[in-house]
């Protein structure tokens, strides 16, 4: 049994995954977690036989994860991103400098598609773009702000706009807000959207037919009805990768 463990900025997912299947996942916000914390919530009462950690949190979040492992005698490895592994070749020229959760959400996309050219696509705090070929060959991507990064921007950092948003009906019948804060709602969707399908068709011009998107992350579901480009949602899509890269692991000699 190896407990997979997806670690955010602000929340962290996590799933047990037993003889090569994928158990449920869970998700909690871990601010004010200390090490004792991950520990209860994370091993609870039966003991993974290793931990397999792809985090983008910062030192303390690691720190205290570790102490966790350490404390429950469970054997740690916090994934690093390598030129080639899970399947994939990571295109960009120094490849850690690709965000862990995006080499493992990029893993497990080619397991679930192999062989369908894919623009993986991870909505966030920021809104992640890659390219994958049918053969896992990673062709780069791009990174905008997502749509609730944009609606914060123009609040915190626009004095006509944040005052006219306040208190403002919310929602809107398409790209056509009737109060302010519709309309900066609905931009920041329809603009993710038009980002997503542009990308796609670019790269189509890089493996001969328009992607398959896969979409993933908190906000993915108010991207998907706007999108023109064929997609499909996968939400524990890193956990799908962190579990191909076990199996991986375990058939090794």
């Amino acid at each position: 049994m190896v407990l997979l463990i997806d670690a955010g900025n602000t929340r962290i997912k996590w799933a047990r995954c037993v003889d090569g299947r994928l158990g449920r996942s869970r998700a909690a916000a871990h601010g004010s977690w200390s090490a004792g914390d991950f520990a209860r919530r994370l091993f609870g009462a039966r003991t993974p036989q290793q931990v397999l950690v792809a985090s983008v949190a910062g030192t303390r979040v690691r720190a205290a994860l570790t102490q966790a492992a350490r404390r429950a005698h469970v054997p740690l490895e916090f994934v690093r991103v390598p030129r080639r592994g899970g399947g994939v070749t990571v295109g960009y020229l120094e490849p850690w400098r690709l965000g862990v959760d995006r080499y493992a959400g990029l893993v497990g996309a080619h397991a679930l598609f192999a062989g369908v050219p894919l623009l993986v696509t991870g909505v966030g705090t920021a809104l992640t773009l890659d390219l994958l070929g049918e053969k896992g060959r990673h062709f780069g991507g791009a990174i905008i702000p997502s749509p609730a990064l944009m609606v914060q921007s123009l609040l915190e950092r626009t004095q006509g706009i944040r005052r006219r948003a306040h208190g403002g009906a919310r929602r809107a019948h398409g790209p056509f807000g009737r109060s302010t804060r519709a309309a900066i709602t609905e931009g920041a969707r329809f603009a993710a959207a038009a980002a997503i399908d542009r990308v796609a068709g670019e790269g189509a011009l890089h493996v001969g037919r328009r992607p398959l998107v896969v979409l993933t992350g908190g906000g993915a579901v108010g991207v998907r009805p706007l999108l023109e480009s064929p997609c499909v949602s996968v939400p524990d899509l890193v956990l799908i990768g962190l579990a191909a890269l076990a199996a991986r692991r375990a058939m090794r000699p």
